[in-house]
């Protein structure tokens, strides 16, 4: 039977249930086509491949973890990921992680798995995602862990949160022996489970979808640096001067300490530029005024409360102006009341104490009366953002408001996974290219309509798709499998009852009941079939695609 790994008590909140109580014990290897894994209770590695059409292989072992996986209290699920054609990362949910090279895999004479690399890694973690890639002619293998882990801090929330570690191990040769060890290891912490999660297949940089924000959790010396920089930019400096303005003029207003005299100070006016030195030290102020000033009327005199008050004339009546020297924050804009006023009064025409105040206009905006309740989307809607792998900072967020998630599936191997997510009623595939900076996210396929409908399956554990978006497919906790296919032709002419107008294409939805009693543990879809696991039966779907 599947090694499955029940929740415990302690695994109580939703991150553990999506995480773990959800978990999808099926894993197929994009590789290579039609060919599923799952790992039995006595820790084998079990392949199930397609022979014939309908045909499936006897489970085969390929590979037998080396630990006892009854011995271990708070073990999770093991885990497998295929990071490349030759390359298996593998967890056994003790908190060890395997790299097992595995020779091409599918055809039991040249599948043999060796461990390159194992190593205990702390507490157990399940395996999100893992790519295999060689730079500067070093070949390393990324690997994403997943940990849901008691928070001390967090007294008002679940008590928990997420970690994500993401781990390169990479090969070092020393005198001739090739090894692999960690080269890296980067840890980030959240408040949801992530959606998705995935590294790029360069290894530079990582993408996840969450609920709530991820952020990278550095070392305590990086954190006591940083915390000194932002003291010093946190503090609020006085502004180094004054100034105010009319329509014809402009009077700057700068501190000077108490003992300056007036042969300290220099003056420079011209019609675009001023600069303001104090003896021998660096400008005051100095840089391009706003807009030009009447240099040879401007003048300047130091002030009763020892401060310089300078005196610019402008060159056009009439024009406020923004700032006073462009790009200089230094300074501060002091408005009287009048000013104010006569500016809020400007502004008028285009405020309304009413929020609609004509309603039988010709374009009305937006009335919020008329939104549904399904239009309303949740106020902390999720997130996708771009990690960079070197600097750990984020360079890419976007919000997807009310496009709620759907599922992910490796539409091409050599590719990041795929994310679906709804728009509307209908189902967007985008595809990650963190090659294109400017084009990050590439719209691939649509399934009209799914949206809507998965959105009624209230049992749904698990939607998937195929690589080639002929059809999408999801499942219930029991039994039964709907396949949503896309719009095909007719071969014979179908006339729509109401309108009477000729349909030329329909999408046919298929169910599928299993004849089974135990629960779907795990799900994958092909091009040409579906495969859904329980505890002691996989079972084989073909869609049939020729048609």
């Amino acid at each position: 039977a599947v090694a499955e790994v029940a929740l415990r008590d302690d695994q109580y909140t939703l991150d553990h249930m999506r995480a773990f109580g959800m978990f999808n014990y099926l894993h197929l290897d994009s590789w290579y086509q039609d060919n599923v894994y799952y790992i039995d209770q006595y820790g084998r590695v079990m392949n199930v491949s397609v022979t014939l059409d309908t045909a499936l292989q006897k489970p085969r072992e390929v590979f037998r973890l080396p630990t006892d996986l009854a011995a271990c209290d708070n073990r999770l699920c093991a885990s497998i990921y295929f990071s490349s054609s030759t390359w298996v990362a593998l967890s056994d949910g003790t908190g060890r992680l395997y790299l097992i090279k595995s020779g091409k895999r599918g055809n039991s004479a040249s599948e043999k798995w060796e461990i390159v690399y194992n190593e205990e890694l702390g507490n157990p973690f399940t395996i999100v995602h893992s790519v295999s890639f060689v730079k500067s002619d070093k070949h390393s293998v990324a690997v994403l862990l997943l940990r849901v882990e008691k928070d001390e801090m967090d007294t008002k929330g679940s008590g928990y949160h997420i970690v994500l570690e993401w781990v390169t191990i990479t090969e070092s040769s020393k005198e001739g022996d090739r090894r692999y060890e960690i080269f890296k290891r980067r840890v980030l912490q959240g408040k949801s489970l992530p959606h998705y999660a995935a590294i790029e297949p360069s290894g530079d940089g990582l993408m996840i979808l969450s609920y709530k924000p991820f952020k990278f959790m550095q070392d305590e010396e990086e954190k006591i640096e940083e915390n000194a920089d932002e003291k010093v930019t946190n503090e609020k400096k006085d502004p180094l001067y004054y100034w105010q303005q009319t329509e014809d003029d402009l009077t700057i207003t700068v501190p000077i300490p108490e003992d300056t005299v007036k042969d300290d100070i220099k003056v420079h006016f011209s019609p675009d530029n001023i600069c303001v030195t104090l003896k021998d030290q660096p400008a005051l102020m100095e840089g391009k005024l706003y807009s030009s000033v009447d240099h040879e009327s401007c003048t300047w005199i130091i002030g009763e409360n020892k401060s310089l008050e300078i005196s610019l004339i402008k060159k056009s009546e009439g024009p406020r102006w923004p700032e006073l020297i462009v790009g200089d924050t230094r300074g501060e804009l002091i408005m009287d009341p009048a000013q104010r006023s006569a500016i809020a009064e400007s502004l008028m025409h285009l405020t309304s104490e009413v929020m609609n105040s004509n309603p039988d206009k010709e374009k009305p905006p937006c009335n919020a009366q008329e939104l549904e309740e399904c239009d309303a989307f949740l106020e902390d809607s999720a997130s996708l953002c771009r990690f960079d792998g070197d600097t750990l900072k984020i360079t890419h967020v976007i919000n997807l408001g009310s496009n709620q998630y759907l599922f992910s599936v490796v539409v091409d191997p050599k590719e990041m996974p795929c994310f679906c997510l709804r728009h509307d009623v209908d189902a967007l595939l985008w595809q990650p290219r963190s090659d294109q900076p400017e084009n990050m996210w590439e719209h691939i396929a649509t399934f009209n309509a799914l949206g809507y409908v998965q959105a009624s399956k209230q049992d749904k554990k698990f939607m998937a798709c195929a690589p080639n978006h002929s059809y999408a497919a999801l499942c219930e906790c029991l039994r039964r499998v709907f396949i949503y296919r896309q719009p095909a032709p007719l071969p014979t002419v179908l006339y729509n009852r109401k309108e009477g107008r000729q349909v030329g294409q329909v999408a046919k939805q298929l169910v599928a009941t299993l004849e089974a009693s135990d629960p779907i543990l795990g799900f994958q879809a092909t091009n040409e079939r579906l495969f859904v696991l329980t505890t002691k039966t996989l079972f084989l779907i073909k869609v049939n695609t020729e048609n």
